[in-house]
């Protein structure tokens, strides 16, 4: 045989320079996929139907003679078996959705992970499908979720398709996560939005600030970003020491922001969220703007690069690993048959103070707080 000197990547076509034959391995893929249940059960010597419930929930039934006897021949066959066939057939595919309006915002990256951890521990899969704000976007994946045959949902989106929600739901558990969609009656999990922008307000008072802008994405109809405004002007009306105005991102920042900088006083910048505080520490740093000493800034959520910024940004941490963790609890316990009124899991946020609303010592500054929105 004439050896190889050089071939092909499988995987990104590139020259490969090893020399030889490449390692062979018993079975290959192809061969995996032709080995059938009833070549195991023939090489262990067992029924077919034995075969069935070792690799499905009956194990227990078998003797641990033949549980062996089957393993073995799993092993020595390279047997797969094609569990999504199988859920199909018992009508189970142990498959979870899960809607997301961007993918890219680092809320819901977080609250997929706890998720998508939770479904494992539980012997579930998860089918993620990013809409990408895009209403269009959002019909087709409720559509193909739907031929997945997917056993129950979890949405973070506007819902601006409520006819296909609801058909989902009256088949299958659905629950919200940050969002509500009316009239969807389900559970909902998310952030104590009034108690987080009243830790907010409070920590920027007692601070030294006394000029508060929250900054947020636009609303456009989500309610955890309306329960943050409604709450933040509540705050502010109670407070009669300090002054406060809302600006969302769609407005020009940047001389929004110049305006701001501009007043008299210790000045804060309350974000709603990683994209709000993204653009704002942006826009701050391109206006010239000596962080933290011109201006507070306090964010919800703390992301990654927050103690990179300066002496590091002061944030509101949200559980979003629990928040993930505890949609899909409340998802297995409908799976399970519970019957009981819809129930909403709002959790408290972390404090974590960095020196980004530390006011120097004797200086009369504004603080901008930047109010932080999920998604």
């Amino acid at each position: 045989m004439k050896p190889v000197s050089a071939g092909l990547c499988e995987r990104c076509n590139h020259t490969s320079n090893k020399k030889g034959p490449s390692t062979v391995t018993p079975f290959s893929a192809a061969q995996r996929s032709r080995v059938t249940m009833l070549d195991v059960a023939e090489r262990a010597g067992v029924s077919k139907a034995s075969v069935s419930r070792f690799i499905g929930d009956d194990r227990a039934l078998l003797s641990d003679a033949i549980a062996q006897r089957i393993e073995q021949a799993i092993s020595e066959l390279g047997y797969r078996p094609n569990q999504m066939a199988r859920g199909l057939k018992r009508g189970r595919t142990r498959l979870i959705g899960m809607l997301v309006a961007d993918i890219r915002n680092p809320y819901s990256i977080a609250v997929m992970h706890g998720v998508e951890t939770a479904c494992r521990q539980h012997g579930y899969s998860l089918v993620v499908c990013n809409t990408d704000r895009c209403d269009e976007q959002e019909r087709l994946h409720l559509a193909a979720l739907r031929s997945y045959n997917i056993e129950g949902l979890i949405v973070n989106t506007l819902g601006h398709h409520l006819d296909q929600l609801l058909e989902l739901q009256a088949e299958m558990p659905l629950v919200l996560v940050d969002r509500k969609v009316e009239p969807l009656h389900s559970d909902l999990v998310g952030l104590d939005n009034p108690a987080a922008v009243r830790m907010a307000v409070e920590h920027l008072q007692q601070q030294g600030y006394r000029d508060v802008l929250l900054v947020s994405e636009a609303v456009d109809g989500t309610s955890s970003r309306l329960e943050r405004l409604d709450s933040f002007h509540a705050e502010i009306a109670q407070r009669p020491a300090l002054t406060g105005k809302v600006l969302e991102l769609d407005a020009d920042l940047h001389s929004h922001l110049q305006t701001f900088l501009e007043k008299p006083g210790p000045r804060a910048v309350f974000c709603a969220n990683g994209v709000a505080a993204l653009a704002c520490a942006s826009a701050l740093k391109a206006l010239g703007c000596t962080l933290f000493d011109d201006v507070g800034l306090i964010a919800l959520d703390d992301l990654d690069w927050y103690p990179l910024v300066g002496n590091g940004i002061t944030a509101l941490a949200q559980p979003t690993e629990a928040i993930g963790a505890s949609a899909f609890d409340c998802l297995l316990k409908r799976l399970r048959g519970d019957t009981a009124p819809t129930r909403r899991l709002d959790f408290l946020p972390q404090l974590i103070i960095r020196g980004s609303t530390q006011l120097p010592v004797g200086a009369g500054l504004p603080a901008i707080a930047v109010y932080q929105t999920k998604q």
